[in-house]
């Protein structure tokens, strides 16, 4: 499965190279990662051609009923035709004796190859079947497995049906039903000889991991050594980001453990390799291999601490805040430091999972976690991390506060492990998102995402790029976050995730392009009602008020809003408060716009942050009378300027200056709209930019074309790729750089620029960048 997953993402990026790749299947849907390639489905033979081939692939005569019944139980199957003759005598063939059984076609053609490798000599049929056992087609390491069975490697050679397998400086069978029938043929044996012969070749400095495989297929049975070796090559495996290879050996390990309570430990280590990649079938199936001989309170917690892992990376994420809550209590009284870990996991759950409007579980989380045992020793960053989530909910953002600040500067200032960056990443971002530091949250997310691509955990590194996807977007670089959104969707599609993407939420939101924003945004919404995501669902709403917001569709955005404002998580309360302030301002709820601003003066009352502070004072301007609104408008744009987050500076400049207009002061406000109207239109924020254009018109400036629209005519022509590769090449990447981004090579670029380039009419670079952003070419070109 791995192998497909590799291959189809790359099939699917391989375009203007001089490569095929060709994938032969049985059955269309047993390889799901490559149902997105073009399908060629490959029939038998027409019948007169069918018979022909027969005829002419037999050197005897051919009774006519056994050529009819051999075309009509092959459906014409060239490679059967040309098979099975083989396997049947001369009076068989002539006389119309012991036609083939039509049930299995490949069944026959299998047991046609093991009865002409049955005829070979013994030492030739044993060299087959060391090359059958080992994929590498080594040579050399044949050689020296052959010299270790006491075969004479030569004379084997020489009496070799070329037919069958072909060796050189390489080993190849002519057809894999060969190295099938060759060792599905074995008996079990007489493969585990061949095996233990592969290992002893096999060099223990250069290649342990493929040593410590043979040895556990030499193993009749149990087998601590080699289970212990497979153990370790699984631990070389993560430390060297294949956590997919980590998870075999250890599967490999539980079959050769004996003593249950080892059996139990490897299946809980295989199993939550698997979680980490995606396997979360196989995970269930391991954790039931544990219970059974699973001992004691701790790994019946462990058992109940995965499940509920699983059920909140794979679903039903609402049984998830249970199964981690009733595994923290069970911890209590064995590992206090494993119980408050376990209850961390169950509060990020219970804040995933609960519903918009209901905190009930947060609420039972936290209180189990107030009244757990404190930790033994020095808080470790966990420990801080649960304190203030905990204190948040029960006692509020007063209480927690300070330990929540403690809690992000451990975080951000320490090297934390994969495994604390891969579990804890997503909380402790929220965590800062809570104080309103959005630096140290991008930078978790960041680090968490990096952490999660370079370990292969695919499954973590959804969820940490999801988190990535947000912050890039807030900051305005809504390119790269599109770009990022790819890679999201081929995750998706790698391990089958179903959750609302809610990175994407906030890009769509931003780029205000309808109609797909909307029913990105809408769709996502229902998928989260549907399995009941709370946050997901909060996200939706809050991206859905920002998107109506900026189209000026305001009574949309109140009700947004308000759905935006209800929990469960707290810390999106705060960001969604402006939305609301900004669309009940507009549309004449006072009452409303004013017991939001009280509640977002509560959320930044403990931030230092321009971020906090500079979308309170624009909030204040808002509901202001018109004489105090303009000091408050000016201390939103300075503190926001020197923030990350351009949108929102943009978006003060927009709002300043339609105030301004409505105060009749046109030339003020024309300066306003049209730095708002600069900016949102180089980010490509189609819905604010239109929105200020429109403003910018009714002071009397005659307002130019948007450039972005212009690009967006020019656009619509290319495909989504050639515009990936067109917006970089206009950023001035080269080749090579725009490939590494877009998981394509040089010649791929190429070939899109040249197509691009047809498209638009122009043959240079320079003319791309003219073309796209509707300004000179760089340099003034």
């Amino acid at each position: 499965q791995a192998s497909a997953q590799v291959f189809g993402f790359v099939a699917r990026r391989v375009l203007a190279e001089s490569v095929m790749m060709l994938f032969a299947l049985r059955d269309p849907h047993e390889a799901p990662e490559l149902e997105a390639l073009p399908e060629l489905v490959l029939g038998g033979l027409a019948p007169d051609v069918a018979r022909d081939l027969l005829v002419a692939a037999v050197p005897g005569r051919l009774d006519t009923s056994v050529r009819d019944r051999l075309v009509s139980e092959t459906h014409g199957n060239p490679l059967a035709l040309l098979e099975l003759p083989k396997g049947m005598t001369a009076a068989e063939l002539a006389a119309g004796f012991a036609v083939p059984n039509p049930s299995d076609l490949s069944g026959q053609l299998e047991e046609n190859f093991h009865r002409r490798v049955a005829a070979l000599p013994e030492g030739t049929q044993r060299l087959m079947l060391i090359v059958a056992a080992d994929p590498t087609g080594d040579a050399a390491l044949f050689r020296r497995a052959a010299q270790a069975l006491g075969l004479g490697f030569e004379a084997a050679t020489a009496t070799l049906d070329n037919e069958l397998l072909e060796i050189s400086d390489q080993a190849r069978f002519r057809h894999p039903l060969v190295r099938s029938a060759v060792y599905g043929g074995a008996s079990a044996e007489e493969r585990r000889a061949v095996h233990a012969a592969l290992a002893e070749a096999t060099d223990a400095e250069t290649a342990p991991d493929r040593r410590a495989w043979h040895l556990a297929l030499a193993s009749p049975g149990p087998n601590e050594p080699v289970a212990s070796e497979l153990e370790r090559s699984a631990g070389r495996a993560q430390a060297r980001g294949g956590l997919a290879a980590a998870a075999a050996f250890l599967q490999r390990s539980v079959a050769l453990t004996l003593n249950p309570q080892r059996r139990t430990e490897r299946a809980l280590a295989a199993a939550r390799a698997q979680v980490h990649v995606g396997g979360f079938d196989e995970a269930l199936r391991l954790l039931s291999v544990a219970e059974i001989d699973a001992r004691g309170s701790l790994q019946h917690a462990r058992i109940e601490l995965l499940r509920g892992q699983i059920a909140m990376a794979a679903g039903p994420v609402t049984d998830a805040p249970a199964l981690l809550l009733r595994a923290a209590r069970r911890l209590e009284t064995i590992d206090v430091g494993l119980a408050r870990e376990t209850y961390l996991d169950a509060w990020g759950a219970a804040l995933y999972a609960s519903r918009p409007g209901d905190t009930r579980q947060l609420h039972e989380v936290s209180a189990a976690a107030r009244a757990a045992p404190a930790p033994r020793g020095a808080p470790q960053l966990p420990d801080l991390l649960l304190d203030g989530l905990s204190l948040l909910v029960s006692e509020g953002l007063a209480a927690a506060a300070p330990v929540l600040r403690r809690a992000v500067d451990a975080f951000s200032g320490e090297e934390f492990s994969i495994e604390k960056g891969l579990q804890w990443g997503a909380l402790a971002a929220s965590a800062a998102g809570v104080i309103w530091d959005f630096e140290n949250m991008a930078s978790v997310m960041r680090r968490s995402a990096d952490l999660a691509r370079g370990a292969g955990a695919l499954a973590p590194l959804y969820f940490a790029l999801s988190g990535d996807i947000f912050m890039t977007a807030w900051r305005g670089d809504l390119a790269t976050a599109a770009l990022m959104a790819a890679e999201m969707n081929v995750l998706m599609d790698v391990i089958g995730v179903q959750q609302a993407p809610m990175g994407t939420f906030l890009l769509a939101a931003l780029t205000g392009d309808e109609p797909h924003s909307s029913a990105h945004i809408s769709g996502g919404i229902d998928l989260a009602n549907s399995r009941g995501e709370g946050t997901a669902a909060q996200v939706g709403y809050w991206a859905a008020a920002i998107h109506s917001n900026g189209w000026g569709r305001y009574e949309e955005a109140m009700s947004q809003g308000l759905q935006a404002t209800t929990g469960p998580a707290i810390h999106l309360d705060g960001w969604a408060l402006p939305e609301l302030i900004e669309a009940a301002s507009r549309t004449g709820n006072d009452s409303v716009a004013t017991g939001a601003l009280e509640r977002l003066a509560e959320s930044t009352r403990w931030s230092e942050s321009d971020w906090g502070l500079g979308l309170l004072a624009r909030c204040r301007a808002l509901v202001s009378n018109d004489g105090s609104s303009e000091p408050h408008y000016r201390e939103a744009i300075e503190r926001l300027a020197r923030s990350a987050l351009r949108p929102e500076h943009a978006r003060s400049h927009l709002l300043y200056g339609e105030w301004l207009r409505r105060q009749g002061r046109r030339t003020s406000a024309r300066e306003q709209l049209r730095t708002a109207y600069l900016m949102f239109d180089e980010m490509a924020m189609e819905a604010f930019a239109e929105r200020a254009r429109r403003e910018l018109l009714a002071t009397g400036e005659t307002a130019r074309k948007r450039t972005k629209q212009a690009a967006a005519e020019a656009g619509q022509q290319l495909t989504p790729q050639e515009a990936q590769v067109a917006r970089l090449a206009s950023d001035g990447l080269s080749n090579p750089e725009i490939g590494a981004r877009l998981f394509i090579s040089s010649h791929t670029v190429q070939y899109h620029l040249g197509k691009v380039f047809a498209k638009l009419g122009i043959s240079s670079r320079a003319q791309l960048y003219r073309v796209l952003t509707g300004g000179p070419g760089r340099g003034g070109h």
